[in-house]
């Protein structure tokens, strides 16, 4: 198996949009919650979100082209952009031959449901006559970030889109890292996007119970592990990471920000939309990814953990942490907290999250949890409040979504 090093990051987020920014807002404490400005959300019972502020897709696409794309696609256009740029790739000066081990993975869990809102919305509202964009079934279908990534740097390597629900991200990384160690690419950019923050998105969350409705303090309202959260705070934006077998990028004199170095996945097989209670699915996930990373439980240092704030979800995932970790002294945090939940692009910001906090020897907190939930198992060691600084050697990033599915991705300090 070939080793695999990060060597390029990029990032749009609820905390800034780009990598040195969004850290900064990271390693501060600073919350992304704001109230909900896309569309007039004053007769929903949730009225806040994560958004994306200030970003201009005018500075990624052509102003003409950007009618082609959904807001998730501009998303990964603009976080694509920068990881290549930030790895010091230059495409466009590659022969065919080596674009052809160049591939992209870009994960979403519902791809442009703006644009289908939209459309479908113009319809029923009109006369009946059919007056579809002919946009529309491009910009709606999940797979076209990774599509038009690989258009625009002409890019022959393997190509799709993962779905997992708010695994997706997680799910594409760890297979974009088993593409390179298996000899089938030299380079990946992998990661995800999602612009979910739409009427039937946040209407139908609510209806699910799994939103937030603490409108009169949405800062704090992203509380994992708190024993008065209420659900999670929905998020928008987009993460990508390059992914390079690990000789290449030495040989080209690439900064190498951390190896990628595990990744397991599981199933709960318990609930369409719940995790099980005995933390199942969470505990098979990271078993697997350390055993395939090569290593055990008491070399790790950090777990991000994917706590959405919502009651049972946080729990079961602890479990499943306590009964793989015991009473190590790893650091466990929720940076959801501070992002919101970026549902399929989860695993990839958290992703970029984990591989600085081992590139800076940090563990990001989670701030607005003040009271821990008395049902979290007793030995944890749960960072909240502020950042803390201590030896990061391995981190274990845990994301998991409806139906389900759960992925574990191991990142190494370089």
């Amino acid at each position: 198996m070939k080793r695999v090093a990060i060597t390029g990051l990029g990032v749009i987020s609820p905390l800034g949009n780009s990598v040195d920014t969004f850290w900064k807002n990271i390693v501060e404490g600073k919350s992304g919650a704001g109230p909900i400005t896309k569309f007039d959300a004053s007769k929903f019972k949730t009225r806040f979100a994560c958004e994306v502020k200030g970003f201009d897709p005018e500075a990624y696409i052509e102003k003409k082209e950007i009618k082609k794309y959904d807001l998730f696609t501009q998303y990964a256009i603009a976080a694509s952009d920068q990881a290549i740029k930030n790895s010091g790739l230059d495409f466009a000066s590659m022969p065919l031959e080596e674009r052809a081990d160049v591939g992209v993975i870009w994960a979403s869990g519902n791809g442009g449901i703006g644009t289908f809102e939209e459309q479908v919305k113009a319809f029923y509202e009109g006369d009946g006559t059919p007056r579809y964009n002919p946009y529309f079934i491009p910009k709606m279908i999940a797979d076209i970030a990774a599509g038009v990534i690989s258009i625009r740097h002409k890019l022959h390597g393997p190509n799709y889109c993962t779905v997992s629900a708010c695994a997706s991200s997680n799910t594409g990384i760890i297979n974009a890292f088993d593409t390179i160690r298996m000899g089938k690419a030299t380079i990946m950019v992998a990661g995800g996007s999602e612009a979910g923050i739409t009427p039937a998105s946040v209407g139908g969350f609510s209806a699910a119970q799994a939103l937030s409705k603490n409108n009169d303090n949405y800062l704090t309202a992203s509380r994992p592990f708190d024993k008065t959260r209420d659900g999670f705070v929905i998020g928008e934006g987009g993460a990508a990471l390059i992914l390079e077998e690990w000789e290449h990028a030495v040989k080209r004199g690439a900064d190498i920000y951390a190896e990628m170095v595990g990744g397991g996945m599981a199933a709960d097989a318990y609930h369409l939309t719940g995790t099980a209670p005995d933390g199942i699915g969470a505990s098979l996930g990271i078993t697997r990814a350390l055993k395939d990373a090569g290593i055990t439980a008491d070399q790790v240092d950090y777990i991000n953990a994917h706590a959405t704030s919502t009651g049972l979800g946080d729990i079961s995932e602890l479990i499943g942490i306590k009964s793989v970790f015991g009473d190590l002294p790893v650091s466990v945090s929720a940076t959801k907290s501070m992002t919101g939940h970026l549902l399929g692009g989860a695993g990839a910001i958290e992703s970029i999250i984990s591989v600085l906090s081992a590139k800076h020897d940090t563990v990001p907190g989670t701030i607005n949890t003040q009271e821990l939930d008395e049902k979290i198992p007793e030995g944890l060691h749960i960072v909240t409040g502020k950042t803390i600084s201590r030896p990061v050697r391995y981190v274990v990033n845990n994301t998991f979504g409806f139906g389900g599915h759960t992925a574990t991705s191991v990142f190494k300090k370089a």
